[in-house]
């Protein structure tokens, strides 16, 4: 089931599923916790990557919207 905003639109998903936020979390096997976190890079390294370059160029509002969020500095 997708994910939905306020307005009732579909959001996709973040970088994790929740399956991935598990492994991660140490719910599953180890050997899925390692293998998560390849997938994870190999988003981060591609398909995260060209969706900054193109925001870099059509819309730099958003990737700096992008930024604060990614670079917010948590109290805790």
């Amino acid at each position: 089931m997708p994910l939905t905003n306020q307005s009732g639109m579909s959001t996709g998903r973040g970088i994790l599923t929740k399956y991935e936020r598990e492994c991660l979390a140490g719910e599953h096997e180890k050997q899925r916790e390692y293998e998560t976190r390849s997938r994870v890079r190999s988003r981060l390294d591609g398909p995260l990557s060209e969706d900054i370059e193109h925001l870099k160029e059509y819309d730099p509002g958003l990737l700096e919207e992008l930024r604060e969020v990614v670079c917010e500095v948590s109290d805790e």
